[in-house]
């Protein structure tokens, strides 16, 4: 049994090991309203278009396994729970060097590749100790940080909560907006405010969380997009996992359009990062599907791709020992801390 690499000019994605390749840098362009006022979203055709990738893009067997490989290489394995420990921490960072048993993995034909997690996402108070946990293992560790998830804390406080977290071995930084800027349309606020964050990231990554779930419109979704894309960020994603509505296909749909402008406008390359809600393997194919169909099969790699999420892992590893033995496991035989 062997899954087999057929990234370039195949249906499926395999299990090479994406992980080293270098991160977009998106440098910060002056502020323009003339692309944001530009922003026109249509509801109903975005959820048409989106409805129907459940049935009619689907892979089975080996392909299915190949691509539920390559979900499970861009996943931030995330813990941000209020009864957080670092042996928690610890112990997530360990399932992230290895998310698949050996058994699996060599059954799979994968024995001689290192499949490892995107990264591990937590939160600053850990960041130290993921890095820790982490050595030599080449997995970035992610801190949210902008006063997650509200993000209403002073803006001096939130740029310093990045400079710690830099200074602690943070390679990517996930900030949160004031979604008051966006509700009220103050776009040279979002600009200035995300443009700052940029700065204090200095060599780390940013991606910029836009809460979609609070901004009431996928015009304004768009709009947001648009925005922190013009002020640096490297990656856009969805939401905190806070929000009463996380990531969604006709979101998803909106923000990778606005990223396929902007780079049409710029020639600038940004990423993705669906988060919130997606837990199952079914879910994550739903999400390649489009990210390969509008952007193409650069995007279904961890530099430029990334889903935000914790049990997803369990269910895609769940999925993975279906298609080796036959049978489905419990899900307490793939823990992840």
């Amino acid at each position: 049994m062997n899954v087999v690499d057929k990234h370039r000019g195949g249906q499926a994605v395999g299990a090479a090991a994406f992980a080293n390749q270098p991160h977009p840098y998106n440098p910060p362009i002056p502020f323009s309203l003339d692309p944001i006022e530009a922003v026109r979203v249509n509801l109903s055709a975005a959820e048409r278009r989106t409805s129907s990738l459940g049935g009619r893009r689907t892979v089975k067997k080996e392909w299915q396994a190949a691509w539920l490989v390559r979900a499970l290489q861009c996943i931030d394995l995330t813990t941000l729970n209020g009864d957080d420990t670092a042996g928690r921490v610890r112990r997530l960072c360990a399932k992230a060097r290895q998310p698949l048993r050996t058994d699996l993995q060599e059954a799979l034909g994968l024995g001689d590749r290192t499949i490892t997690t995107g990264a591990v996402c937590v939160y600053h108070r850990f960041v130290a100790t993921a890095v820790d946990a982490l050595q030599g293992s080449g997995i970035p560790v992610a801190a949210v940080s902008t006063g997650f998830p509200a993000g209403l804390s002073p803006l001096d406080t939130r740029l310093k909560e990045i400079e710690a977290s830099v200074a602690d071995g943070a390679e990517e930084i996930d900030i949160v907006i004031t979604r008051e800027h966006v509700l009220t349309g103050n776009w040279q606020a979002l600009y200035d405010e995300v443009k700052a964050c940029k700065e204090a990231c200095g060599k780390a990554h940013m991606k910029t969380i836009l809460a979609t779930g609070d901004l009431q419109t996928l015009r304004n979704v768009a709009r947001a997009s648009w925005v922190s894309m013009m002020a640096g960020s490297d990656f856009i994603k969805t939401s905190t996992g806070k929000e009463a509505i996380n990531a969604t296909l006709p979101v998803t749909l909106v923000m990778i359009r606005a990223i396929r402008d902007y780079r049409e406008m710029t020639g600038h390359v940004v990423g993705y990062k669906p988060a919130g809600g997606i837990s199952t393997a079914k879910d994550a194919m739903a999400y390649l599907a489009l990210m390969k169909e509008e952007l193409g099969n650069d995007w279904l790699q961890p530099n430029l791709f990334r889903f935000g999420a914790s049990s997803l892992l369990a269910d895609i590893e769940r999925q993975l020992e279906h298609y080796v033995t036959g049978r489905y496991a419990a899900f307490s035989h793939h823990a992840m801390a």
